[in-house]
């Protein structure tokens, strides 16, 4: 049988980290899943994190997840630095609302 996409995500990780990184780069592991395999890999982030104290660099689309997950978070645009801060702050710059969340006032 094949692993499912988010089974498939989570096994990637788990090769990673048998590399012992120092710094683990996550390029959109949630990209291309439901909204489950989404909820179960964010969770398996969020425990890495949490358990093994490893610095994870993520580049994300779906908001959720980076709101989720990051303590810090920089959002750029067309590859130029638009904002950087903690998803509350974040969430509230109105530059970022207009570009990503679709909710400036």
């Amino acid at each position: 049988g094949e692993l499912s996409h988010g089974d498939q995500r989570s096994a990637e990780i788990a090769m990673a980290l048998a590399l012992k990184p120092r710094i683990l780069l996550l390029d959109e592991p949630t990209a291309g899943m439901g909204e489950q395999e989404t909820f179960q890999v964010a969770g398996l982030i969020r425990r890495l994190h949490k358990h093994t104290g490893y610095t994870i660099m993520l580049v994300e689309h779906d908001m959720r997840v980076v709101f989720n997950l990051a303590d810090r978070i920089m959002v750029l645009t067309e590859g130029t630095l638009l904002a950087e801060g903690t998803p509350q702050e974040i969430s509230a710059n109105p530059a970022v609302q207009a570009a990503y969340l679709g909710t400036a006032q």
